[in-house]
C-alpha cells in the first residue's frame, strides 16, 4: 500500500513537471511560430526553426530530468558512436508504447539534430501539443487507402522544408502500436511487428535522399514488458534496451517515384522487409537471452 501510494506520488509529480514544461515551452514558441508564419523568407525561416528546436531540445532536457528523478531505470543502449549533431538522419523504429517517443529523445539527445516525427492526421488536435508539432513542420498523415496519394504530398512537402537545417526525420513503419489483436489482424509474417508501411520512408527519400547521411535503424525492448505512460511516469519502468544500428541508403532508392514506379517500389519493399526480418530476428533473440539486467548502464 505504501509503495502504490509513493509511485501515485512520484507520477503525480511527474505528471505536473511534464504538463508545466509543455506550457512553458509552447508560450515561447508562440511567437517564434507567429513570425515564421507571416515571414516565411528563407533566413527568416531557417531562424525561427533553430530557435524552435533549441526550445524543443530544451522540453527533451527537462523530461530527460524527471524521468530521472522519479525512476532508477537500467539503460542498455549501444550503436550510437560515430553520430553527428550536424548531421541528416532517416530514422526508424518499432513502435509498442507512447513510451517510446521519449525513450528516443532521451537516447538521441544532443547526439542527432531534433528528430521530426510522421504523426497521425488526427494528433494535429491534441490541445498545445498539436500546435507544436505544427509549427515545427511535422508531417501530418491521414494514413488511410484513399488519402494515400495526398499523404505522400504532404510527407515530400515537409521533407523538402527538412532540407534547410540538420534534421532528423522520424517514421514508425508499423504506423501504429503493436499489439497482439493488431498482429493477429494483419496476420503479420513477423513474431514480434506489425506489417511495415513504406509510403513515409519513400516520400522522405525521394524528397531529400542525397541529403540523409544514413537511416538509424532502431530497435527497442523493453524485457519486463512493455510499459504504459503511468508506468514511465510512476517510476515502473525497471528497464528499456535500445540497439542503434547506422545503416547505408542503396543509392537506386533515392529520388524515386513510389506511387508510379513499380520496378522501384518493389525495391524499397525488399529493402524494408530484409530490415524488418533481421529485426525481428534480433528482437527475438534479445528476449530469449538478455537477463532483466545484463549490460544495463544508467543513461
Amino acid at each position: 500500500m505504501a509503495r502504490r501510494s509513493w509511485e501515485t506520488l512520484k507520477g503525480g509529480l511527474a505528471g505536473s513537471i511534464l504538463v508545466a514544461n509543455l506550457l512553458t515551452i509552447f508560450l515561447g514558441m508562440i511567437p517564434v511560430a507567429l513570425v515564421k508564419l507571416t515571414l516565411p523568407f528563407g533566413a527568416i525561416r531557417r531562424a525561427s526553426d533553430r530557435t524552435l528546436n533549441a526550445l524543443a531540445e530544451c522540453w527533451i532536457a527537462v523530461n530527460g530530468g524527471w524521468m530521472t528523478l522519479v525512476q532508477r531505470t537500467r539503460w542498455d543502449i549501444r550503436g550510437l558512436d560515430g553520430l553527428r549533431r550536424k548531421g541528416w538522419y532517416l530514422v526508424s523504429s518499432n513502435h509498442q508504447s507512447w513510451v517510446d517517443i521519449l525513450v528516443l529523445q532521451k537516447v538521441f539527445h544532443r547526439r542527432v539534430p531534433f528528430l521530426k516525427f510522421f504523426l497521425k492526421r488526427q494528433l494535429i488536435y491534441v490541445p498545445i501539443a498539436g500546435l507544436a508539432w505544427w509549427a515545427m513542420d511535422f508531417p501530418f498523415m491521414r494514413r488511410s487507402t484513399g488519402s494515400r496519394a495526398r499523404d505522400l504530398a504532404t510527407a515530400r512537402k515537409a521533407c523538402e522544408k527538412f532540407r534547410q537545417i540538420p534534421t532528423s526525420v522520424m517514421n514508425f513503419l508499423e504506423g501504429t502500436r503493436f499489439t497482439p489483436a493488431k498482429h493477429d489482424r494483419q496476420q503479420s509474417p513477423y513474431r514480434h511487428l506489425l506489417k511495415p508501411k513504406v509510403g513515409g520512408l519513400a516520400a522522405a527519400l525521394s524528397a531529400m535522399g542525397e541529403r540523409f547521411d544514413a537511416l538509424l535503424d532502431v530497435t527497442i525492448i523493453y524485457p519486463e514488458g512493455v510499459p504504459s505512460f503511468w508506468d514511465l511516469l510512476s517510476g515502473r519502468m525497471r528497464q528499456v534496451v535500445v540497439r542503434v544500428r547506422e545503416r547505408s541508403i542503396p543509392k537506386e532508392l533515392l529520388g524515386g517515384d513510389y506511387q508510379g514506379d513499380a520496378e522501384f517500389r518493389g525495391r524499397m519493399q525488399n529493402w524494408v522487409r530484409e530490415m524488418w526480418e533481421e529485426k525481428d530476428a534480433s528482437i527475438d533473440e534479445m528476449l530469449r537471452t538478455l537477463p532483466p539486467s545484463a549490460g544495463a548502464q544508467e543513461a
